[in-house]
């Protein structure tokens, strides 16, 4: 689900430095739009993002381009099987 640094971390503890490169990387789209999304998120919140937040952006990060995108554009809200506090907290994170 998340990666192998955010294992055993508490959700409120902050993503190391490695954890959040390796995020950074796993966050690169196909879709320009995702990507202007994506890199405001991490210009608001990088220096603050708990290892919680990181493992939500990862189960974001496995849906489709387009499906990310319908997310993002409010067009289809979030699946039963991804829906936790987690995801929901970086999805707001993203719009606002």
């Amino acid at each position: 689900m998340g990666d192998e640094l955010l294992e055993g971390l508490d959700r409120q503890t902050l993503a190391g430095e490695r954890a959040l490169s390796k995020l950074r990387w796993r966050c690169r789209r196909g879709l320009l739009e995702n990507d202007l999304f994506i890199e405001r998120f991490f210009n608001r919140h990088a220096a603050q993002l708990t290892a919680g937040q990181a493992r939500g952006m990862y189960v974001l990060m496995d849906l489709s381009d387009n499906d990310l995108m319908d997310l993002l554009m409010k067009r289809t809200s979030l699946k039963a099987e991804m829906d936790g506090p987690e995801v929901r907290e970086v999805l707001s994170m993203m719009l606002a």
